[in-house]
Formats: structure tokens, sequence, C-alpha cells
């Protein structure tokens, strides 16, 4: 069943939001505003450059709805862009390090989280060159951008956590959760139901729960 996004229902419910001064993870970055939508052509360049076609919830959601802002977390990302140093937002690339390739098919389809390497220091000490070599070598392995290949990141959860949308392969058009940062792997963002996130379904959810825990205040 497709989820649709309903530009004056979000906007009323953001407008309810920051009328109530809802207390929610993450708000005070974005205050429940949203940035203003990417036009067509810049939605059209963008996949034309990285060779793919967005997902019509996510490609519907910047061209009527805003280029980011308010969302879960810390919100949306606009497109093209990521969290940097000291809250700020920052243009990434392909090849940068920590994206992969675009029109690659995203590899995952089940939860991955090797930490082989890493276990390889247990017993080290920690000013070994052996310690560091072990851990250069797990670093090199669990962040390497191959992983994240047909995919984009769409929002911070927070300590370099991350949600990443995919939109290549066999997993187009869901959301992953990036949790490298913490060991905690990589894997498919669920609803609360149990089921698979998509963006549409996903943004609602965080809408209805802010709301929720706004009327029981």
């Amino acid at each position: 069943m497709t989820t649709i996004l309903d530009l004056r229902q979000i906007q009323r419910d953001l407008s309810e939001l920051r009328e109530r001064k809802a207390l929610v993870f993450g708000s005070e970055g974005h205050r429940f505003k949203l940035n203003p939508p990417l036009d067509e052509k810049g939605i059209r360049d963008f996949e034309r450059d990285h060779g793919v076609s967005l997902p019509q919830d996510y490609r519907y959601f910047l061209s009527s709805i805003g280029n980011g802002g308010a969302g879960p977390f810390y919100g949306i990302f606009s497109l093209g862009k990521m969290d940097g140093l000291a809250g700020k937002t920052v243009s990434w690339r392909e090849g940068d390090g920590l994206i992969g390739s675009l029109r690659s098919p995203f590899p995952l389809r089940e939860s991955w989280n090797d930490l082989t390497e890493l276990r390889a220091l247990e017993g080290l000490s920690v000013d070994s060159t052996e310690f560091e070599r072990e851990l250069e070598k797990y670093e090199a392995a669990h962040w390497d951008s191959s992983r994240m290949n047909g995919a984009l990141p769409i929002s911070h959860m927070g300590c370099a956590l991350r949600v990443w949308l995919v939109v290549t392969g066999d997993e187009a058009g869901f959301l992953w959760r990036d949790g490298r940062a913490d060991d905690s792997g990589i894997s498919p963002l669920l609803l609360r139901d149990g089921s698979k996130a998509r963006f549409a379904s996903w943004y609602l959810e965080w809408l209805s729960d802010a709301l929720i825990g706004v009327e029981e205040k």
C-alpha cells in the first residue's frame, strides 16, 4: 500500500508542533520548519549526475513539501547534504570516503555487523604497533564506502549515526540505519509495527508520534 504525503496536513501538523513548543528529540535544530521545495530541474540534475531515479515519495517531498528541514531525529538533509562539524551541514560527493557509488546496487538484504577485525584488538596493548595496525585494518573494512553503495544519507540520528535511503538495487525505496559509529552495524530501519520503513511512512509516523507526545502533556 502506498503512503501518501499530504502537503497541507503536514504543514498543519508542523504548525501545531511549533505553536505548542513541542519537546521532540532533535527539534531544536529544525524547529519544525521546512526548507523551501527544490525545483524539478534541481532534482533532475541530481538524478542525471548520479545515474539514479529517486524514490517517488522522497522525490515528491523534495519537490512539493520541502528540500529538507523538519523531520525525524535532527531533521531531513537537503538533497546532496549531510551532517558536518559543529552541527553544520556540508555537501557530500561520491567517493569522499563515506558515500559510495549511488548507481551501484545497495549490497545488503539483511542486517550486517562484522566485528571480526575489532575482536582482533582484544588483549593487545593500546600503545603497540600491532594494535594500531589492527585498528586501521578494522576501520578500513568497517567504513569502506562501498558498504553504502546505492544509498544516500537523509538524516542524522546523533553521534554520527545516520539514516540512509536506498536508491539502487533490490532495497530501493527502503530506509536503513547506519550504526557503524557505535559498532551496531547497518540494518533495515523499522516502523513501530516491525515493517520496513519507506520515506513517507517513516516521516508520517514521526509526525504522529510527535503530536501524540504533545497531547499527552
